[in-house]
């Protein structure tokens, strides 16, 4: 059986189209297809980010949404990784969590440092995660409660610890904030 003309064209232009977007400021550029060097149209970001780009600290845990372990920042927003295609990202800005350290001086994120200060972490599996949670709630809502902050991150989980280390670790990075203004 033959392809007639515009099963041609489709398949060609498949074969050629790209998808670019932005990850911790580096423009990356993929070409779409099934072959080696290629990035299938069935590829998830979690997969890609991991996989080609080699930034490990976006975790994949339970590879369906529901934990939050590969919380990456896209546009602003926490996204779960393991849901949205690579191919869905074109034009997109990308933040994981290798990208929250200060590119001039290295110093960590203040929710990274604030990890650290509280013990808000046990095997560390599900921290980025978390951490990429926080920061872009915080990047809305500068001033939320302890209610709101539950409320955000009400979708990432941890069997290691107790959440009350995470929630304190985030009110500190408020009221350091609140200390200082935005």
């Amino acid at each position: 059986m033959t392809a007639n003309k515009s099963d041609r064209v489709t398949r060609e232009t498949a074969a050629t189209r790209h998808v670019g977007f932005t990850v911790n400021g580096q423009y990356h550029e993929f070409r779409v297809g099934s072959g080696g060097i290629e990035i299938s149209p069935t590829h998830t970001l979690s997969w890609t980010l991991r996989e080609v780009l080699g930034l490990m600290g976006t975790k994949v845990s339970c590879d369906s949404g529901a934990c939050g372990s590969c919380t990456v920042i896209m546009d602003g927003k926490a996204v779960l990784s393991c849901k949205v295609l690579t191919i869905e990202c074109d034009g997109k800005t990308i933040t994981t969590i290798e990208g929250l350290r200060d590119p001039k001086t290295g110093a960590l994120d203040p929710i990274q440092q604030s990890f650290i200060d509280h013990t808000a972490f046990q095997c560390g599996y599900c921290t980025p995660g978390m951490i990429m949670t926080a920061k872009a709630f915080l990047n809305e809502n500068p001033q939320p409660t302890e209610e709101e902050i539950k409320d955000a991150l009400s979708g990432n989980f941890c069997r290691c610890i107790s959440h009350y280390q995470v929630i304190r670790a985030v009110m500190s990075v408020v009221e350091k904030e609140g200390e200082h203004g935005r």
